[in-house]
């Protein structure tokens, strides 16, 4: 979360790198994915939060490009 704040007060996203942030997002929506299998709460509450947070830092990469 604090990455995503600082990306949006400076309206620059340089220090994301974006085949990692796109990997990292890949990893967190397979363990939500893996969560809802298993019916697990927690592995899909804590993934859901990441993924969306990630989205917005990815959609804020893309828009201050």
């Amino acid at each position: 979360m604090p990455q995503m704040f600082k990306t949006w007060q400076t309206k620059s996203a340089k220090d994301v790198s974006l085949v990692t942030l796109i990997a990292f997002i890949s990893g967190v929506f397979l363990w939500l994915i893996y969560g809802i299998y298993l019916q697990s709460l927690p592995i899909i509450l804590a993934n859901a939060v990441t993924l969306v947070f990630n989205l917005i830092i990815l959609w804020l990469k893309i828009k201050y490009r």
